[in-house]
Parts: C-alpha cells; sequence; structure tokens
C-alpha cells in the first residue's frame, strides 16, 4: 500500500493567509493567483486542500467568524442584555479598526455584497448568516424579557434588528476611516438610551387586613 506524501502546509495557518486576501478585496475582486501567492501554495495544493475558490472563501468565513469575530457569539453569554449588546458593538469596533487586521470593516458585511452574477449564492448565504445573527440576539433578548431584565411591552425582534442595524453601521463607518474614538462614542449613545429592566413586583401584603376599629 502507497501513502499519499503529507502536506508540507499548515491548513489552519493557510486559512489565515486566505482570510485575509478575501477580508482586503472581497471575494470579487480576489483572484486565484492572489490566493496561492499569499497561501505560499500552488493551484493544485490549493484544490486539493480547499476546493475551488468559492469554497475557499466559504472556509475563511467560517475562519472569520471562529477567530477575529468571535465576539459575537460570545456576547450572547453576557449576563444581562445591555452587557450582551455592549460585548457586541465594542467588539466589532474593535475588529474593523484593529492594526492587526487587512482591512477595516467586517469581511461578512462586505466580502460579496459587489460580487456579479456568479456570487449571488454567496450573497445570499452571507444574508442568511447575517439573520441568523440576529435570530440568536433576538432569543436573547427574549430571554432577558422573561427574566425581567427587559421591560414587557418591548419587542425583542425589534431591539436585536436596531442593535445589528447599528453593528452594520460601525462596520461600514470603520471602512470608511471613521476613527475608533468616534465609533465607541457611537456605542455610549446606544447604551445611553438603553430600556430599563421591567419594574419589580411589589411585595405581598404581610396577611389580610382587618377590619377598621378591630
Amino acid at each position: 500500500m502507497t501513502l499519499g506524501r503529507p502536506r508540507a502546509f499548515d491548513l489552519d495557518e493557510r486559512l489565515d493567509r486566505a482570510m485575509r486576501v478575501f477580508w482586503r478585496q472581497g471575494y470579487e475582486g480576489t483572484g486565484l493567483a492572489d490566493l496561492t501567492e499569499a497561501m505560499g501554495i500552488s493551484r493544485p495544493s490549493l484544490y486539493a486542500a480547499y476546493g475551488n475558490k468559492e469554497a475557499l472563501f466559504r472556509k475563511a468565513v467560517a475562519h472569520y467568524t471562529a477567530g477575529p469575530a468571535r465576539h459575537a457569539d460570545a456576547a450572547l453569554a453576557e449576563p444581562t442584555a445591555r452587557a450582551v449588546t455592549e460585548h457586541l458593538l465594542r467588539g466589532t469596533v474593535r475588529v474593523c479598526t484593529s492594526d492587526e487586521n487587512p482591512s477595516a470593516g467586517c469581511l461578512i458585511v462586505q466580502g460579496a455584497l459587489v460580487t456579479g452574477p456568479q456570487g449571488a449564492a454567496l450573497r445570499e448565504e452571507l444574508a442568511l448568516m447575517r439573520a441568523e445573527g440576529e435570530r440568536a440576539l433576538c432569543a436573547r433578548y427574549r430571554r432577558a424579557q422573561e427574566e425581567g431584565d427587559l421591560p414587557a411591552g418591548l419587542d425583542p425582534a425589534d431591539l436585536a434588528r436596531h442593535v445589528k442595524a447599528v453593528t452594520y453601521g460601525i462596520a461600514v463607518q470603520a471602512a470608511t476611516g471613521t476613527a475608533p474614538a468616534d465609533l465607541h462614542r457611537l456605542v455610549d449613545m446606544t447604551l445611553a438610551a438603553w430600556p430599563p429592566p421591567a419594574p419589580a413586583p411589589a411585595p405581598a401584603p404581610d396577611g389580610p387586613e382587618l377590619p377598621a376599629g378591630r
């Protein structure tokens, strides 16, 4: 039995390189030559390890959500709805403006927005991913409402939609060069208008009231 020659490169490390190219140039703006040069591998090796360009982009997005953008999932574990929101928004500012990242902005927001017909499937997948993130945030706010952490009259879906709109707005403004300090002030304004917790129920009386004069 003849064993295949083992790969001489780390799959995750090369995937990180590909993610950075897509993040900087977008899906349509990235060619196979850009990827093979950045990853330091040949086209046959790229196809064998990751599939075609579209498959590699999907893997790069998954790598992004589990790596640089992991704050989005981590935020849901915060103890209050306000803390969830602050973790999400401030994490977005950090990711979208960090000098350690290849480009300002968000890979999921910008990665496949301007592709032609050949990128329609990817655009739809990223839209579904953003919608799933909004549903998860809505579920977390609904739980907060059940726990009395949000007022009863608030619609969790509306709140999740609003917070996600702020999140995407931060990503777009970061991509146009808005300074981190300005984006953090936007977060401050959002948190300053945060709805208060539901009022605590009035305590029950200790016992039955006695008639007057008794």
